[in-house]
C-alpha cells in the first residue's frame, strides 16, 4: 500500500468519525426522563390540548399523552404551567458569521479574522440558538467552509449546537450577491466556483458540485441582488434561466434541495421555473408570483425579522446599502400579508447573522403581526420547517419514534406568542440543555 493511499484511508475514517453523531456511536444509557406540563402543542393537529406528558428513552420520544405509563426507574420533571412543543426550526441562518451595528467594523473583521477564530465564534452563535429553543436549523452560507466544520462538531459532540443542515458558499454570479465585497483584485484573488461564484451553466453546474464535494447538505442560491452587499440591485435577477436551470437540476440530480435568495419578483418566476423548492424573503413578490407557489408547493421563507432589523440599522450603512434596506424593510411585510391570505406554504426563517444570533424567536411576533395566526406561526416553525429541510422522519412534531427534540415555553403560546422568545427547557436528542426550573 502506497503512502498516498494510506493517507487517504485515513482521512475517510476521520471523516467518517466526525459526521457520525456521538449518539449514534455510543447509545444513550441514562435512564427514561418523563416531561410533564399544563399544555402541548404536538405540531401535528395544529391545537393545543391540556395534560401533556411526555416519555423519552435514548434519546427518544417513547410515548405521548395523559394516559402515557411512566416507566420504572424513570426521572420525571414537571414543568408546571408551560406548553411543550416540538424543538423550534429556523430555515435561514448563517451560523459561521454575525453582523454588528457598524458595518465598517464588520467589512473588517470580514477580512482580517482568521478562519479558525471564526470558527470560535460560531460555537457561540450555535449555543446561543439551541439554548434559545431551536434545535435544528438550515444555514444557507458561510465562508471557509465554517459551518460545515461547525456542523461535524456537533455531531461529534465536541461543542453543542443545533441539527445543521448547510449550504457552504451560496452560489450567483461574478458581481452578484454571492460575490465578495469588491476587494482590489490585485489584493484579493476574484472568487470562482469553489467559492460558489459562476459565470455559464457549465461553472454553475460546478459551483453546485464543489458545494456538494465538500460536504452541503442543501444548495443555496442568488438569482437576485441583496441587501447588504454593496454592487447590486436588490430586485433584479442576476443569473439567466440556463444558469438558474443548470443550478436546480444539478442539485435535484444529487438529492439535495435548493433554496433561492429572491428579493425580486421577476428573479423569483425563473427560480420558480427552474424547480427551486423554497423562495427565501420574497420581498417584492407580486400576487401572481405568490399563486403560482401555492400551486406548485414551494415554500416562502420571509425572514421577516431581518427586514425589519435592516430598516431599523439603514441609517448606519453605506448609502447604497441604506437605500436598498429602507426600500425592502416596507416591502417585505406588505409581501408576507398577502402571501398569508393566499395561502403560500411558510417554513419559518431569521436570516440570523443579519440579526443577532439567539434572538431568532423575535420572527414569531412578527408573522402574527402581519396576519398568521399564532398557531401557524408555531407549524411554521416545527412540521412545516421539517418538512422543508427533509427531516420530517425524525424531527418537527412530538410523535413516538422521533427524536426528543422538545422544547417548553411558559404559559400559552397561543395567547402570548412572544413566550417563544423565553424557553424555559430546551431537549435535543434527548439531553437537556436548558432547565430553569431547577
Amino acid at each position: 500500500m502506497s503512502h498516498r493511499q494510506m493517507i487517504a484511508i485515513l482521512v475517510a475514517c476521520a471523516t467518517v468519525l466526525l459526521t457520525t453523531p456521538l449518539a449514534a456511536r455510543t447509545p444513550a444509557q441514562a435512564r427514561p426522563v418523563v416531561l410533564k406540563a399544563a399544555h402541548l402543542f404536538d405540531g401535528v393537529t395544529g391545537r393545543l390540548t391540556d395534560g401533556a406528558v411526555i416519555v423519552v428513552s435514548d434519546g427518544r420520544i417513547l410515548a405521548v399523552g395523559a394516559s402515557a405509563a411512566t416507566p420504572a426507574g424513570a426521572q420525571v420533571i414537571d414543568l408546571g404551567d408551560a406548553t411543550l412543543m416540538p424543538g423550534m426550526i429556523d430555515s435561514h441562518v448563517h451560523m459561521g458569521d454575525e453582523s454588528v451595528d457598524n458595518w465598517y467594523l464588520g467589512f473588517y473583521q470580514g477580512i482580517m479574522r482568521f478562519p479558525a477564530e471564526q470558527a470560535i465564534y460560531a460555537t457561540k452563535y450555535a449555543k446561543e440558538t439551541l439554548e434559545a429553543g431551536f434545535t435544528s436549523v438550515r444555514d444557507l452560507g458561510s465562508t471557509d467552509f465554517i459551518s460545515v466544520g461547525l456542523r461535524n462538531a456537533i455531531n461529534a459532540g465536541a461543542v453543542p449546537g443545533p441539527r445543521m443542515l448547510v449550504a457552504n458558499y451560496a452560489v450567483g454570479s461574478t458581481g452578484g450577491h454571492a460575490d465578495q465585497a469588491p476587494y482590489p483584485p490585485q489584493l484579493i484573488p476574484p472568487a470562482g466556483p469553489v467559492q460558489g461564484v459562476c459565470n455559464g451553466p457549465e461553472e454553475c453546474r460546478a459551483a453546485v458540485r464543489y458545494q456538494m464535494k465538500f460536504g452541503a447538505d442543501v444548495i443555496k442560491f442568488m438569482p437576485s441582488g441583496g441587501v447588504l452587499s454593496l454592487t447590486d440591485p436588490v430586485d433584479v435577477p442576476e443569473l439567466t434561466q440556463e444558469e438558474m436551470d443548470a443550478i436546480v437540476s444539478e442539485a435535484h440530480t444529487w438529492h439535495r434541495k435548493v433554496a433561492a435568495h429572491c428579493h425580486g419578483d421577476l428573479a423569483a418566476k425563473m427560480a420558480i421555473k427552474a424547480g427551486v423548492d423554497s423562495i427565501e424573503h420574497g420581498t417584492f413578490l407580486t400576487d401572481d408570483t405568490l399563486r403560482l407557489m401555492k400551486q406548485k408547493g414551494i415554500y416562502l421563507v420571509p425572514t421577516l425579522f431581518a427586514g425589519d432589523w435592516v430598516g431599523e440599522k439603514a441609517d448606519t450603512y453605506p448609502p447604497a446599502i441604506r437605500d436598498k434596506a429602507i426600500a425592502a424593510a416596507a416591502a417585505m411585510q406588505q409581501m408576507f400579508q398577502r402571501a398569508v391570505k393566499i395561502g403560500v406554504p411558510v417554513a419559518f426563517g431569521t436570516d440570523s447573522a443579519v440579526e443577532p444570533h439567539g434572538l431568532n424567536a423575535r420572527e414569531f411576533a412578527l408573522m402574527t403581526k402581519n396576519g398568521m395566526s399564532p398557531a401557524d406561526a408555531l407549524m411554521a416553525a416545527t412540521a412545516n420547517a421539517s418538512k422543508l429541510l427533509g427531516i420530517d422522519k425524525v424531527t418537527g412534531t412530538i410523535e413516538a419514534g422521533k427524536d426528543a427534540d422538545i422544547v417548553a415555553l411558559p404559559g400559552n403560546p397561543l395567547l402570548d406568542i412572544h413566550a417563544t422568545e423565553h424557553p424555559t427547557f430546551v431537549m435535543k436528542q434527548g439531553v437537556v440543555y436548558v432547565d430553569k426550573t431547577r
